[in-house]
Parts: structure tokens; C-alpha cells; sequence
């Protein structure tokens, strides 16, 4: 079997950049300082090559890994969620938010392979390529790839530590039924918070959520209606929101700087999703 240089790592030692890319990198900050990431393997773009050129011994190391990450195939872990991680993604040169494909609910080893081919396959389409282009991004692009246990949300969205809008120092916090696709997409208009610096929640907005995004009987997600009574009722209670604001506090000490953050609650607990440096508005 052939070995990749540091080709599957548990995320909080995927600290090179230009291996497992910035997705990973931030996450691998992230896991350090102790917040609540979900378990998870970051995979480097040469292994995620070998994975899309068919590499036999590439499917069985990574399925392997997987299955020391879940305690076994059959491990209450599955299902996973698969996203991108390039170089320079997740920074505050570039995000590529939306650029490339995310796979959630990924429920079996074939699948899981099937996913890392997508992720890195969504990087060579169309609108990526001329994402790179603009950004003076030259040659091939090099996709690693972020492999995490799903977190099945009961709630989920947004947060930046400054208001996006007009840079006031506000955490502003945007929150729908369901997984987060349904905020990020903009498949839904979310509630929206806006809390001050010493706690205070300054406005409660509720928003007109009528599709909340599931994970599918069969793997990847399907949109479902949210009961009537539930479109218009807040997500979030005050001691949700005091999580939240702890969570954005513990992330500007821990990379400094405003932050855009994404979030998942299930079960009564807090997950943090991604992590990138937020660019406010000047004026």
C-alpha cells in the first residue's frame, strides 16, 4: 500500500494549511482551544486526488480511518457530513461560500467515497473556476476535504460577532428549523437576533421559516414543511442565546478578530460547525 505524507489526520492536528486547507485549519484552532466541534477527520488534497483517481488502497485507508473515528462501521457516528477544504477557504481573502459542494447525511462507506469525488469535482465546475479566476488563483485547484460525524439539528444557523451590516459591535445571530442549509441557502427568511455586549438581547425578530432542512430516511437531505404554529415561532430562548454568545466570545479569543460562525443545537447541546474571519462593512 502506498502512504501519502500525513494523508488522514483527526482534525485537531490538521494544522497545515497547505495540506488539509483553511476549512480544516480553522476547525483545527477550533478543536485546540477546547470548543465544541463535532468529531471529525480532515483528509489532504494529494489523498483526495488518489481518492478521485480510483486508488484502491486510497478507499480502504480512508474507510479505515473512518471507522477508528466511529468505533466501527456500524457505530452510532454515521452519518457524516463531507465539505470542501482548500487552501485559502474559510479566510479573510477569500470564503468560497457556495463555490463548492457540501454532502450531508452521508450514511455508508460507498457514499462517503462517492461524496470526497463530489466535493473535489465542484471545485472544477463553471462558477468555481471563475471564483478562482477573479481572485488571481492560478493552476489546478487542490481540494482537501473535512469528514465529520452530522449533527441532526433541531436548530441551526448563523452568527457573526460584529453586525454585518454596519460593523456595530452587536452579536447578531440569524437561526432556522432544522439543519443550517436552509439559513446559508437562503431557502428560508430566519429569525434574527441582535445582543449587545453585556448580554443584552436589542431585538428579536421572528422569521418566516416554512421549510426546515432534514436529513433524508436514505441519506443526503430533503425539504419539509414546518407545522404552521412553528413558522413564526422563535428558535431560540435566552439561555440559547446566552450559549451562543459565550461560543462568540471563546472563538475572538481564540482567533482574534470579528468572526463568522456557524452553529448547530441538538439535544440541548452546542456544536460549532465552521469558522471564518468575518469582513464588516466600513461605512
Amino acid at each position: 500500500m502506498r502512504t501519502w505524507r500525513a494523508a488522514v489526520v483527526a482534525l485537531g492536528s490538521a494544522t497545515d494549511e497547505a495540506l488539509y486547507g483553511g476549512k480544516a485549519a480553522n476547525l483545527a484552532i477550533a478543536v485546540r482551544a477546547g470548543l465544541p466541534v463535532p468529531p471529525g477527520l480532515a483528509l489532504s488534497w494529494p489523498f483526495v486526488d488518489a481518492i478521485a483517481e480510483g486508488a484502491a488502497d486510497a478507499h480502504e485507508a480512508l474507510h479505515a480511518a473512518v471507522d477508528r473515528l466511529l468505533g466501527g462501521s456500524q457505530a452510532p457516528g454515521w452519518p457524516l457530513a463531507v465539505r470542501s477544504s482548500a487552501p485559502g477557504e474559510d479566510s479573510a481573502r477569500a470564503s468560497f461560500a457556495g463555490q463548492h459542494l457540501s454532502c450531508l447525511n452521508v450514511d455508508a462507506p460507498e457514499a462517503l467515497t462517492e461524496a470526497v469525488q463530489a466535493v473535489r469535482e465542484s471545485a472544477r465546475a463553471p462558477a468555481a473556476l471563475a471564483y478562482r479566476h477573479r481572485l488571481g488563483l492560478v493552476g489546478p485547484p487542490c481540494i482537501a476535504v473535512v469528514v465529520q460525524a452530522l449533527v441532526a439539528a433541531d436548530c441551526a444557523g448563523v452568527l457573526f460577532t460584529r453586525d454585518p451590516l454596519d460593523g456595530s459591535e452587536a452579536v447578531v445571530v440569524e437561526a432556522s428549523w432544522g439543519l443550517g442549509e436552509s439559513v446559508v441557502e437562503g431557502l428560508v427568511v430566519p429569525d434574527r437576533y441582535r445582543i449587545d455586549g453585556r448580554g443584552r438581547v436589542l431585538e428579536r425578530v421572528a422569521g418566516m421559516k416554512d421549510i426546515a432542512v432534514r436529513p433524508a430516511p436514505f441519506g443526503g437531505t430533503s425539504q419539509v414543511a414546518v407545522p404552521p404554529e412553528r413558522v413564526r415561532t422563535l428558535c431560540l430562548d435566552d439561555t440559547q442565546l446566552t450559549e451562543l454568545r459565550e461560543l462568540a466570545s471563546r472563538c475572538v479569543l481564540a482567533f482574534g478578530g470579528p468572526q463568522d460562525l456557524e452553529w448547530a443545537l441538538a439535544d440541548g447541546h452546542l456544536h460549532l460547525l465552521q469558522r471564518r474571519p468575518l469582513t464588516v462593512a466600513t461605512g
